[in-house]
């Protein structure tokens, strides 16, 4: 079996889930996207209910904004012998009181440790949000998401880059921090640049 049939076969696995069936208000639907090719890797935090809704990730205002600090369009978002979007949940959890809740915790320890070790060709991993940077960053994380986002360079030098997400609540936390437009998105434009084509 080659490497693309085992991340294809995981997949199919991923997308019967039914783990946390009895959690989820609107039913287990995995949305996620992998490929043994991939080179970009975005690892967030759960779908919405819009993507939940269309089983296609980010396809919400959150991926408009993502996709424009990424510096790519929607057919090389999407594309995933290039880029893989791994969240820390594949279903819609629910909603509480301040927005969405937060991603099941039996989804990544069930599925990160089968699938994320078959994309060896990632280049760049993007971990946006703070359950993403506590799952993947763990002790190296700050004690804020800013500061965590804040030490992008100490993690970009070991290929990761912590990121806010960027969801429409979160434009507040951008004009506080204009230093993420004018030094941070630069860089990250140029690495994905950089992974993607490596994948020509």
């Amino acid at each position: 079996m080659t490497k693309g049939d085992r991340v294809d076969e995981l997949l199919g696995e991923i997308r019967a889930c039914r783990i946390c069936a009895a959690h989820l208000p609107l039913g287990p639907r995995p949305v996620l996207q992998a490929s043994a090719t991939s080179r970009l890797l975005i690892v967030s935090q759960a779908p919405g209910r819009k993507v939940h809704e269309t089983g296609i990730p980010f396809n919400d205002p959150s991926g408009d904004r993502l996709r424009d600090w990424l510096g790519i369009d929607k057919a090389m978002f999407y594309d995933a012998s290039r880029v893989a979007i791994v969240p820390m949940g594949f279903c819609f959890p629910g909603t509480g009181k301040g927005g969405d809740l937060p991603p099941r915790p039996e989804c990544a320890p069930t599925w990160h440790p089968r699938l994320l070790p078959l994309l060896k060709q990632v280049q760049l991993t993007l971990v946006i949000g703070q359950y993403a940077q506590a799952g993947l960053l763990g002790v190296a994380r700050g004690t804020r998401l800013t500061d965590t986002v804040q030490a992008w360079r100490d993690h970009l030098a070991h290929d990761r880059l912590p990121l806010p997400h960027p969801s429409p609540r979160n434009r507040l936390w951008l004009v506080r921090n204009p230093w993420f437009e004018t030094e941070l998105l630069p860089v990250l434009r140029e690495r994905v640049a950089a992974a993607l084509r490596a994948a020509d």
